[in-house]
């Protein structure tokens, strides 16, 4: 995924069960996504935010 913060830096979050870290991708009945734990960039835009339900929430 694209970060939302407009930086242009892409994102890539491992979703499967063995990876170290990895989140959780939940579809709601409509099929937006939400996303556990929030995503922290350590470097570069160091955004911090939480995926739910489709919406991009800042830290």
């Amino acid at each position: 995924m694209k970060c939302p913060c407009g930086c242009g830096r892409t994102i890539e979050l491992l979703v499967i069960e063995e990876a170290k870290p990895r989140w959780d991708l939940d579809l709601d009945a409509g099929g937006l996504p939400s996303l556990s734990p929030s995503v922290w960039l350590t470097s570069g835009c160091k955004s911090h935010f939480w995926l739910k339900r489709g919406k991009v929430i800042w830290v």
